[in-house]
């Protein structure tokens, strides 16, 4: 297993982070500790979840399950949509953020949490006072890093501006949503985690599952899952073309097929060799689909292997970003690059 530095900050997190979404919910509670082991033995040494997962209840078995081995482990949590039906039970509120993760203390039966995340942006409230809540709980012991979710990169950088500007502690990583089929953060998302240097944990790494190698172009989808359905649009993720999609996944499963590997294994390799991406969060239900998640780790794709994914799945350049290739080109930053050093200049 890799370790790598968390953005800027001194923490040192596994390439693959376990994701919880799953447990009180899909993944039967006997089953949770079996995960939670397989993981931790494979190296993984962060373990993400939210108070949303379950209505609480991902936190609870995660706070029995780790009681004996707490120092050992790095646990990442979230606050931010609604755990009441009160005016004031969600959002980024001072008042509403200190009284979430309290409540998480208590559910991960801990006494701190290592990365705290918002988990999504609350318009309503003013940045100051959500940086100010975080710097309070950072302060007072019960959090030793912050982070933010889901938020646009004029968010991030309006977040890292203030806190610099008020002396408050700022975010050290950005949790996005990021896979080859859906590389959208590639246009700003991922260079301002480099320029600012913040770290990057990727949620649902394989689509939503549609990049394991279950769905193949003129097949339906096995019984009972998640898109059996039909594509699109799907909500989480959006699938709009199903062209583009069977483009990416013909590649994903040649790729997989040429190096013995599973399609799942080369969708997460190529993620964790990706500019500024700290780690992947995978979630199973099984053992069986845990492991093989895990041995993506030890997955090292050939240059050849990764230009034939990035040529199916490359974003193709809106302005400004066309414009900057073509008359910016010889004065770009690390940033710049990670986007625009991918396509040729015309």
């Amino acid at each position: 297993m890799d370790y790598r530095r968390l953005g800027r900050s001194g923490l040192r997190v596994s390439a693959i982070t376990l994701g919880t979404a799953g447990f009180g919910t899909k993944v039967p509670d006997d089953h949770v500790r079996r995960l939670v082991d397989q993981a931790l033995d494979a190296g993984v040494n962060l373990i993400d979840t939210a108070d949303a997962y379950g209505a609480g209840r991902s936190e609870e078995i995660l706070g029995e399950v780790l009681q004996d081995r707490r120092d050992s482990v790095l646990l990442a949590t979230k606050a931010r949509f609604p755990v009441g039906e009160g005016p004031n039970d969600a959002g980024l509120s001072r008042g509403y953020l200190i009284r979430a993760c309290e409540a998480s203390l208590r559910r991960l039966d801990t006494d701190w949490i290592d990365l705290y995340q918002v988990h999504e942006r609350d318009g309503e409230t003013p940045t100051e006072e959500t940086l100010d809540a975080l710097d309070t709980l950072v302060h007072q012991g019960k959090v030793r890093y912050v982070g933010c979710s889901n938020f646009s990169a004029r968010h991030v950088v309006e977040a890292l501006w203030t806190a610099e500007r008020h002396g408050m502690i700022g975010y050290v990583a950005e949790q996005i949503y990021y896979s080859l089929l859906h590389r959208e953060a590639e246009y700003e998302l991922v260079p301002v985690a480099i320029d600012h240097g913040l770290g990057i944990l990727v949620w649902s790494p394989l689509g939503g599952g549609l990049l394991t190698g279950k769905y193949r172009r003129g097949e339906p989808g096995p019984e009972g899952a998640r898109h059996s359905g039909g594509w699109g649009p799907w909500s989480e993720p959006p699938i709009y073309d199903e062209e583009a999609m069977f483009r990416v996944l013909d590649a994903l499963v040649e790729v997989a097929q040429g190096r013995g590997a599973s399609p799942a294994q080369v969708a997460l390799a190529w993620l964790i060799g990706r500019p500024a991406v700290t780690s992947v969060i995978v979630g199973a239900r099984d053992e069986g689909q845990l492991g093989d998640n895990l041995q993506a780790a030890a997955v090292t794709l050939s240059p050849e292997e990764r230009a034939r994914l990035d040529e199916a799945s490359r974003v193709p350049l809106i302005y400004p970003y066309w414009h900057q290739l073509r008359f910016a080109s010889d004065r770009l930053s690390a940033g710049d690059l990670s986007l625009l050093g991918q396509h040729p200049r015309s």
